[in-house]
Formats: C-alpha cells, structure tokens, sequence
C-alpha cells in the first residue's frame, strides 16, 4: 500500500514539474527576501575559453564572436502555430560559438567545439539534427576538434571564406531600405500576395510610416523582425 502510494505521489510530481510547477514552492517570494543566484565561475569551460582565444586571433575585428547562444535566438520557426514542436526541439539548445557582422550582427557563421563526448550515440543524433537545421536555415556550420592546441593558420583558412562579406549587392536582409513600389496600388487580394523567399509563407502589405518613402506599400514577411524580407509592391505571386 506504501508503495502504490509513493508512487503515485511520484508520478504527480513529475507531471507537475513537467508543467513547469513545483509542489513545494507555495508562498511567494518576499519582496525583502535576498535570491540565491549567482555568477557562474564556469561560464566557459576551458576547453571553449582556449578556443575562443584562438578564435579571437584569428578572426579580429572581421566578426563578432557571441558564446553559448541559444539556438532559438539564431533560428525562428517560419510557421510557429503549425511547427509548435520544432521550436520546442531549438528551445533549450546552445550553439558554442557564432560569428556575426560588426556592423549589422547577422549571423555569419556557426561553430561546434566537439569534444569526445559528441561520440555517445544521443551526442550524436543531437548534432545530426543541429546539422540539419544551420542547413535548412542556409546558416554555415564549422564542427572543430577540440584540442590541446590549434593551428591558427589551418583555423584561419577555415573560417576565411566567411567572412568575405563583399557581394555583388546587398540582399533585402541586409538592408533597411524599402524598395521603392512599381505601381500606386493600394493594395492586392491575399492569394496573388508573393511567397516570401525565406520563409514560403504569403506576404503582406506594409506601408512606411516614415522618411523619404512615407506612405509608399511594399510587400513584407509576416514574420517580421524576424525575417525582414521585403519586395516591391507590384511583384506577383511567386510559389
């Protein structure tokens, strides 16, 4: 009977926690009441604050070097109310190292200290899936050994080719500037509206609230700030 019962109780506690509450903490925290958080000491673990020391020689001021960023921080989900549990799998995931632009922080490239413990099978299926995503999104991904000592010339070649940042013309990421509309339409039924080339999702019409180009419409991503694809007003639909 002892048993059934402590099991019970058992089996409640972890549908409890799984929800994100906690049987014991009841009464609410004082306003006088001192929290216990503190600094971590081990905010990177010497194997990453090694690399990331070679890391910062090599790339100098050509990128932003951000540590331990949550995955979801990088990568949005382009359907959230359909793709629930894809947001869910990048939720509580970090990634060890990006590399962005100075200028703007867009996200230039990805990097995985692996250690031995990327060897176990679980490790591995979680990297097979980080994988997948940089791919999906188009982000690049750079896996490095983790070692006592790293060529800084091999790891200079490595990562070079992305942080050439010079291109032909900047994409509509890149930019902040609304394209100027090809026609003075007001506006277009939702099925003729472009699909957005980032996020397959049908754009919407978005009129400039200020500047030169007050009151002009451009097409824009539902999903912005997130995705800040933007195309003239008279493009028509594209799948």
């Amino acid at each position: 009977m002892t048993n059934t019962a402590n099991e019970k109780q058992g089996c409640l506690t972890a549908i409890l926690r799984l929800f994100g509450m906690n049987r014991q903490q009841k009464q609410p925290i004082s306003s006088t009441e001192p929290l216990p958080y503190r600094v971590r000491d081990d905010f990177l673990s010497p194997a990453e604050m090694s690399f990331y020391h070679v890391l910062s020689s090599v790339v100098g001021s050509r990128a932003v070097i951000c540590p331990k960023v949550r995955l979801a921080d990088v990568f949005f989900v382009a359907r959230p109310n359909e793709n629930l549990s894809y947001f869910n799998r990048i939720a509580q995931r970090h990634l060890d190292f990006l590399l962005c632009k100075p200028n703007s922080m867009k996200p230039v490239l990805g990097i995985e200290l692996d250690d031995t413990s990327h060897t176990r099978s679980k490790r591995k299926q979680r990297d097979e899936f980080v994988n997948k995503v940089f791919e999906s999104a188009g982000l690049p991904m750079l896996r490095i050994a983790a070692q006592r000592s790293y060529n800084t010339r091999e790891l200079a070649v490595q990562v070079a080719q992305y942080l050439r940042f010079t291109r032909a013309g900047p994409s509509t990421s890149d930019t902040t500037t609304v394209p100027q509309p090809t026609s003075p339409q007001i506006s277009k039924p939702i099925a003729s509206a472009p699909i957005c080339p980032k996020c397959g999702v049908p754009m919407v019409v978005r009129t400039v609230k200020r500047g030169k180009n007050q009151g002009k419409q451009f097409y824009g991503c539902p999903n912005y700030p997130k995705c800040r694809e933007v195309l003239p007003l008279g493009t028509t639909h594209l799948s």
